[in-house]
Order: C-alpha cells, then sequence, then structure tokens
C-alpha cells in the first residue's frame, strides 16, 4: 500500500498544479494525504483550499491542524487512510457475492468477521509513505513540530506487526534547479529519521506540484527496479534450466 503525506502550508507558487499532480498519483494507485499546518488570514484561506483540493484529487484525507495537534493528526491519517483502502477492496469482494448489496446486508456474525479481518489487514498489510515537507521560508517557524511529529509517526510504523517502510523528501531542493530532494530512502529502519532535520535549506519558492511529481517518479523508478530484479532472476532461472537440460 503506498502513501504520500504532505506536510505544507499550502500556497504553492511554483510549477504545475498540485492537485493535477495528485490525480496523477491517484492513477497510479498513491494516495495522497495532506496536513495543512496553516496561518491565519487571506493566505491562510488560500492555502486551506488548495490542501482539501489536493488531498481530493489524491483520493487521501486533509486536515488544517495547529503545531500541537501535528503528531497525533498524521498518525491518524496514515491509519484512516489503509483502513479506507482496505474496506474499499473488501467492499468490491462482497459486492461480487451480493451484487448490489453492501457489506451492512450481511447477517452479523459475518460482518464482524468481514470487520475482524479488516483490522488484522490494517496492521499487517505492507505500507510506503513517501513524506513530502514543505521546507519553504514560510514553514521555518513550525518545523520544530514538523520534526516531533514525524519522529511520533516512525514509532508508530516500528510499532505495526506488517511490514513499514518510509522515505523522505522536502521541497524546494537545494538550489534553483531541484524541485525536490530525497532525504531518506525507503527504508524500515526509523532511527536515521532522527537526523534529517539539520540537512534542511529553508527556501521561499514553493513548487507543491513538481515535488509531488518527484515523488512519483521516484515510485516509478523504484518499481522498475523491482521488475529488473524479477526479469534478472527469471533469466538466471531459465538459463540453468537450459543448461541442466543440455546436459542431461
Amino acid at each position: 500500500m503506498k502513501q504520500i503525506m504532505l506536510i505544507t502550508d499550502g500556497c504553492s507558487n511554483v510549477g504545475e498544479s498540485p492537485v493535477l499532480a495528485a490525480a496523477h498519483a491517484l492513477q497510479e494507485g498513491i494516495t495522497v494525504n495532506v496536513v495543512g499546518v496553516v496561518d491565519y488570514g487571506t493566505i491562510g484561506e488560500l492555502g486551506s483550499r488548495e490542501i482539501a483540493d489536493i488531498a481530493k484529487a489524491g483520493g487521501g484525507l486533509s486536515r488544517i491542524v495547529g503545531t500541537p495537534q501535528l503528531a497525533q493528526t498524521i498518525q491518524m491519517m496514515t491509519r484512516k487512510t489503509v483502513v479506507q483502502t482496505i474496506q474499499q477492496a473488501v467492499n468490491k469482494e462482497v459486492k461480487k457475492i451480493l451484487g448490489d448489496g453492501s457489506l451492512d446486508q450481511l447477517p452479523p456474525v459475518q460482518r464482524s468477521q468481514v470487520v475482524t479481518v479488516v483490522d488484522e489487514l490494517t496492521e499487517t498489510t505492507p505500507l510506503r509513505i513517501a513524506l513530502l515537507i514543505d521546507a519553504s521560508a514560510s514553514m521555518k517557524p513550525k518545523l520544530g513540530a514538523v520534526e516531533d511529529a514525524i519522529r511520533d509517526l516512525a514509532l508508530s510504523l516500528e510499532a505495526r506487526e506488517g511490514k513499514s517502510e518510509i522515505a523522505v523528501f522536502h521541497y524546494p531542493g537545494n538550489n534553483s534547479s531541484e524541485d525536490a530532494k530525497l532525504d531518506l530512502d525507503w527504508t524500515h529502519d526509523m532511527s536515521g529519521i532522527r537526523t534529517l532535520f539539520s540537512k534542511l535549506h529553508m527556501r521561499g519558492a514553493t513548487p507543491t506540484g513538481p515535488a509531488i511529481f518527484k515523488v512519483l517518479e521516484h515510485y516509478r523508478y523504484d518499481t522498475l527496479d523491482e521488475h529488473r530484479g524479477r526479469r534478472l532472476r527469471d533469466d538466471h532461472d531459465e538459463r540453468e534450466g537450459m543448461i541442466g537440460g543440455y546436459v542431461v
């Protein structure tokens, strides 16, 4: 299961639309959740609207929070998205069986069994989360809360039964030609998160759309690597079979 968790104060101002980027992510099976840490006033209102639109296009959740609630919100959204995705898959299977029926139409005992299965899958399903952190100048006062929130998320992922992997990006990157920078590649070792935030360079622009596309590109390359490795193994097995057959 794949997610992008975007942490931003909204108001992107460089490059492609983040709403379009989120829609592309959803098409590729990646849910986009957005946590907004916004300011008051007109800028905050515009940021809140953009945050909601990004999450809607990405099939995810959006929440506007103050810094004290940030850690709890990120954990809640991560888990809730997993549950929703599993429930959608279960509901599809139920519809195949019941036609136009729904889970609510199952007898109580069977419905309880399905709920138990959903709970188990929530804890055991492999999960990949790409954290995308807005490191524009306006986010600088909020960075301490973001750091605490991500550390708490890492602890909660370590507590899951299923395999959990995390990658961390920030945007904009360290120079004007870099829309986003990869700070931590896919790992299940959450200890590396503790040293990330000393590397962040806060800059003025907010290229949220290009940054989401950068994360999608990373997901794609990783998938290509998996397929490439599988092909190499298959080719190796095939060659061994051919040699074995020839020897016989």
